[in-house]
């Protein structure tokens, strides 16, 4: 084989790569022949439909000359005028008809029980129903409104399922409560089935009915849910003088845009502007004659086309008659007629261009030519894509074929050179080369280091058998008990990641592969965290299965409720109940109350905690011990308490610490440990415990490790930070 810039020439790289080159090359020929005549075809399905396109407008053209202006646009507009106004003109008679049975429930309030409307229902969506919506701040139980306008649920109802161009019909009262009537009420739902509520007051058509005192027309908004644009109709009802409610219904604008578009044809245009000169709705698409939110619509009154402003300032008046009007660079043949009902109008125009040309004609004559494009395309895509899935399926058949036999040449020699290694199993042969291995690539490189292993292999092995079969049983055996031992205890920090009321770091360096000390914490519910801090008489194998009973047997108890002491009581017996070897076991145990800072622990023969409180130095905190665990049966222990403040630590240990001895064989000691630990008091749990352990390395030096080294620290941070956060 030979390396040339990094790629290896007569190798299982080259193989490789000529096979997949092979394929991506054939793949992109086919592709591309496939493409180009593809894109043949249809350049000539284009060419021809384009010629036949301008023959048909060409001829249609001069027949039709003029055709347009002699159509009479004043009355088609007038007209169309009419129309939109009868729908207008119906919801506003509504609105009417329900501020009239509104202002009747109010003359005649006692007559009518209080009515209760129940909120939105996702069993209700689809269908029509009555439903109470409200403000953020508003208490539908104490509503001296709601309860009689909840009487007009079933005439809103009525109205709303016997009009087709009602979107919904509403009633809002002037605390901030609202009956709606429409289909859709999933709409009013959160995610968790709760109702949405709805700023009554602060909506459109709530401020200009209350502003305008009379019924009104707001302009095209946004629906509060739906977002959706619409038109509303609102009236407000007074009662002695005062505004107790307004009523209103509204109509989605696809009913009237469809309407706008329906009555629209090709060059020309229709729109509906308000009282204020505002394009409500249009088919023009941009320019000054788009439709707009009413926030966002300006007054075309004002407009900088002079001609516009002042075409517009008589369209709201009156009928306009044809003119000819630029707008947006263009010129159109413009008219108008009022809607009375609600002091708009009507606008139709068409572009001066178009006039000339029988649009219906030509449209017909266009669509027909592009429906035949369409097929001839689609006919050609079907064959275009048939080709292309033939011509794919060959390329792979070819390749899975190609690959096939090459994956079977290269494998056939390291089938045999498998073969042979099984053989070894059985005999004592070594592994030697054959000719079925000389490839000339990396299998015969493979196979050469085989044989050279084997070789090796063969005058190692009976001394390694000999000498490792026992230290790798022992080893093995230590190994897993270490990996139990460090598994029983908690090792992953920080441990409880999302509770910032309290930190806490634990470190356990056993003398030997396996050690007695062990410590642990777990929270025994949302605000109640367990600490426990323990050595186990002895060291090796045994002090850690001991360790392992002794910490089960704790943290179950803890667990179940138990107190320190009572904890410590109850394993105590059982530790004596079958103690043939007499180990005992030095324990503190504490439950720190997450939400108080207040410690509850009990010592059974275990060293002294040290505690630092905020802004202090760390202290040991000396109290009376029980005897260890193991010791005697029926001995009582006793429960202390010390409260912790915000910013506190509290650090324990096993005697290993104060025990540690250097080559002159002098002990730590308490006093140095308290040194360490005061050395920054500043620092985290992690960082406490890395302090003393660095200030013992540097005591011990090269001493050898007689006794566990065990320690844990604890910084209570405070309970208000603990607020809102899950149980673990």
């Amino acid at each position: 084989m030979k390396i040339i810039k990094g790629l290896k020439l007569g190798g299982l790289q080259q193989k490789i790569f000529n096979l997949v080159l092979v394929f991506i090359l054939i793949l992109i020929a086919v592709y591309a022949a496939v493409a180009v005549w593809q894109q043949r075809n249809l350049t000539q399905i284009v060419q021809e439909a384009s010629v036949l396109q301008q023959s048909s407008i060409t001829e249609v053209s001069e027949e039709t000359m003029e055709a347009v202006l002699r159509q009479s646009m004043t009355q088609i507009t007038a007209l169309q005028g009419y129309i939109a106004d009868d729908l207008f003109s119906d919801v506003r008679t509504d609105v009417l008809t329900l501020r009239a049975f509104a202002e009747e429930l109010f003359e005649n309030r006692d007559l009518f029980p209080p009515r209760t409307v129940a909120p939105p229902s996702s069993a209700m969506d689809g269908k029509a129903s009555a439903m109470l919506i409200c403000s953020e701040d508003a208490d539908p139980s104490s509503s001296e409104l709601l309860g009689l306008v909840g009487n007009m649920g079933e005439i809103m109802l009525s109205m709303y399922e016997a009009s087709g161009k009602l979107s919904s019909v509403f009633i809002g009262t002037a605390d901030g409560n609202m009956v709606l009537v429409n289909d859709r009420a999933g709409a009013y739902l959160l995610p968790d089935g709760k109702p949405r509520t709805l700023e009554i007051l602060n909506r459109p058509w709530y401020l200009q009915a209350a502003a305008a005192g009379e019924p009104v027309f707001t302009g095209v908004e946004l629906d509060a849910y739906t977002n959706i644009p619409m038109l509303e109709c609102a009236a407000p009802v007074y009662h002695e003088g005062q505004l107790v409610a307004v009523v209103s219904a509204d109509i989605f604008l696809d009913s009237i845009s469809n309407y706008v578009e329906r009555a629209t044809s090709e060059g020309g245009f229709l729109c509906v502007i308000d009282g204020n000169g505002r394009v409500l709705f249009s088919s023009m698409k941009d320019g000054p004659l788009q439709a707009q939110l009413a926030k966002d619509a300006p007054d075309l009154r004002e407009n900088s086309n002079p001609e516009l402003a002042r075409f517009v300032t008589l369209a709201l008046r009156e009928n306009t008659g044809l003119e000819l009007i630029m707008a947006d660079g263009q010129e159109f043949y413009m008219t108008a007629a009022p809607l009375p009902s609600v002091g708009w109008s009507i606008l139709s125009g068409v572009e001066k261009e178009v006039t000339r040309q029988p649009t219906a004609a030509m449209l017909t004559r266009y669509d027909a030519i592009s429906a035949e494009a369409l097929e001839s395309y689609e006919l050609g895509a079907r064959h275009s894509t048939q080709l292309l899935l033939t011509a794919t399926a060959v390329i792979l058949l070819l390749a899975t074929a190609s690959a096939l036999i090459m994956a079977k040449r290269t494998v056939k020699p390291l089938e045999r050179m498998t073969q042979r290694i099984n053989a070894l199993r059985d005999g004592d042969t070594a592994f030697e080369m054959e000719d079925a291995y000389r490839t000339g690539d990396e299998i015969e490189t493979l196979a050469e280091s085989f044989a050279t292993l084997s070789a090796r292999t063969r005058n190692y092995i009976t001394q390694i058998t000999r000498i490792t079969a026992e230290k790798e049983r022992i080893g093995t055996e230590l190994a897993l008990a270490t990996r139990i031992q460090a598994d029983m205890l908690p090792n992953i920090f920080p441990a409880f990641p999302d509770r910032p009321d309290f930190d806490i770091y634990a470190t356990m360096d056993p003398a030997k592969e396996v050690g007695g000390d062990f410590y642990d914490f777990f929270l025994i519910d949302r605000d109640h965290l367990a600490l426990v801090m323990a050595d186990v008489s002895g060291k090796g194998v045994p002090a850690a299965l001991f360790m392992m009973i002794s910490k089960i047997l704790v943290q179950n108890y803890m667990l179940n409720g138990y107190s320190p002491a009572e904890t410590m009581k109850v394993v105590n017996e059982q530790i004596c109940a079958n103690n043939r070897e007499d180990m005992f076991v030095t324990a503190w145990l504490g439950i720190l109350d997450l939400r108080t800072g207040v410690l509850t622990a009990a010592n059974a023969g275990h060293e002294y905690p040290v505690l630092m409180q905020a802004g202090g130095s760390f202290e040991p905190v000396k109290s009376r011990h029980g005897l260890v665990l193991g010791g005697m049966a029926e001995t009582k222990y006793t429960d202390r308490t010390l409260t912790l403040t915000p910013g506190a630590k509290l650090f324990l240990y096993t005697d290993g610490v104060p025990e540690a001895t250097n080559a002159e064989n002098k002990l730590f000691g308490i006093d140095r440990m308290l040194i360490a630990l005061n050395r920054d008091t500043s620092l985290p749990p992690e960082a406490v415990i890395r302090q003393v352990r660095e200030a013992v390395d540097d005591f011990v030096q090269d001493a050898e490790q007689f006794d566990d080294l065990t320690m844990l620290c604890l910084e209570y941070k405070g309970s208000g930070s603990a607020a809102g956060k899950p149980d673990r």
